[in-house]
C-alpha cells in the first residue's frame, strides 16, 4: 500500500471510529469537500501537508497519533 492510500484508509478508519462522514470531517476541518474527494478518487496525487494537518485538527487527534499505526510503520520506500 502507498502513502496516499495509507492516508485514505486512515482518514475512513478514523471518521467511522467516532461516526462521522468525510463530509462532517471536512465541516470541522475548513476544508473543501471537492479538495478531499479529488484526492479520494485519484483526481489528485497529493493532498498537501497543511490540508492533511487541517483533517487530523478536525479529528481531534495528534499528528503523531494519526499516523502510529502499523499500516504506516510498514510502508513501503516510495522511492526505489
Amino acid at each position: 500500500m502507498g502513502f496516499g492510500k495509507a492516508v485514505i484508509a486512515r482518514l475512513y478508519e478514523l471518521c467511522a471510529e467516532q461516526k462521522i462522514t468525510i463530509n462532517k470531517l471536512c465541516d470541522r476541518s475548513a476544508v473543501p469537500q471537492s479538495t478531499v474527494n479529488n484526492f479520494i478518487n485519484g483526481k489528485t496525487h497529493n493532498m498537501g501537508i497543511l490540508t492533511l494537518k487541517k483533517l487530523i485538527d478536525g479529528l481531534e487527534m495528534t499528528v503523531p497519533e494519526f499516523f502510529d499505526t502499523d499500516v504506516f510503520r510498514n510502508l513501503e520506500q516510495e522511492i526505489k
